[in-house]
């Protein structure tokens, strides 16, 4: 099964689902890379493509369970990248952001069941996401493309024109918030022994 959403609030959502949403998005692609990972080092190259999320660096209310599973995701194959340099095998974190695909229809979706008391703010999420601009999917072969050609692919690749000014802002604004904490942070390390 390819990757899903699943739609409902952090209290709405039953850990059955989420463990099946976690099954699918972390646990179903950790088995191909543990399968492909002996042919790839026998070979001595190659390249392994996860595809993630724009939602692997920020996270949307609704689907704060599909975003941790893209955090998930992505330190999996950040930690991956280091340990199979060595072998002449690269990984490429794909990033998208909206498209105009079937993911976001009913079938890529799994509703928890809803609380009433959340019923006007999700209401107003989807309301708010579909004014959201979605990007062509057939734009995106080339880009991909050109990834998988170069001799230094990066780790992590965005797909779409308004990933890289989202996540700017927020890491902007998180760097903030930490630069403005660091005195108390860097307190809690104590004496260092």
């Amino acid at each position: 099964m390819p990757s899903y959403s699943l739609v409902g609030t952090i209290e709405e959502a039953s850990t059955y689902d989420i463990r099946a949403l976690y099954e699918t998005n972390v646990l179903g692609p950790v088995a191909v890379i543990q399968a492909a990972l002996p042919l790839l080092r026998k070979q001595g190259f190659g390249h392994i493509l996860g595809t993630s999320s724009n939602l692997g660096h920020v996270t949307l209310p609704v689907i704060g369970y599909y975003s941790s599973s893209k955090w998930a995701f992505e330190a999996i194959h950040e930690s991956l990248a280091e340990e199979i340099k060595a072998f002449g095998i690269k990984v490429t974190i794909i990033e998208p952001g909206a498209y105009a695909t079937e993911f976001g229809s009913k079938d890529s979706l799994k509703f928890a069941q809803g609380m009433e008391i959340y019923t006007e703010f999700k209401a107003t999420f989807f309301e708010s996401l579909s004014t959201m601009e979605r990007g062509d999917p057939n734009a995106t072969p080339d880009a991909l493309f050109k990834v998988v050609d170069a001799e230094n692919p990066p780790l992590r690749l965005f797909l779409g024109s308004q990933c890289l000014p989202l996540v700017r802002d927020i890491y902007n604004e998180r760097l903030a918030v930490w630069e403005e904490w660091e005195e108390v942070s860097s307190s809690a390390q104590g004496s260092s022994k």
